[in-house]
């Protein structure tokens, strides 16, 4: 697994590329937690266009970085459809805890 930083004036984007899955699934956990620092107002974006897989740990992990507040954003079909599910069980996990 690759990440690069990317900085723009509204956002910073972390462009993931090969396999989200252990170890990498930690790799990425610290790479947000450095990268939210320093933000100054700006989104914080994980691009997923370059993943070519992703774990059960990498859904879960990227779920709990979405219920933080990080956007999750793809292009292909297949990640379009794995980032719209991912963020209805982020949105129902924020839900539950709620109750």
């Amino acid at each position: 697994m690759k990440i690069t930083i990317v900085e723009a004036r509204n956002e910073r984007r972390l462009v993931l590329d090969g396999s989200l899955i252990a170890p990498w699934t930690d790799e990425l956990k610290s790479a947000c937690d450095r990268a939210r620092t320093d933000l100054d107002g700006r989104k914080l974006v994980l691009s997923l266009d370059d993943v070519t897989a992703i774990s059960q740990e990498g859904e879960a992990v990227l779920t709990v970085l979405m219920n933080e507040g990080i956007k999750v954003r793809g292009h292909g079909v297949f990640t379009k459809l794995l980032v719209r599910q991912l963020a209805r069980r982020a949105r129902n996990e924020i839900k539950e805890t709620r109750r």
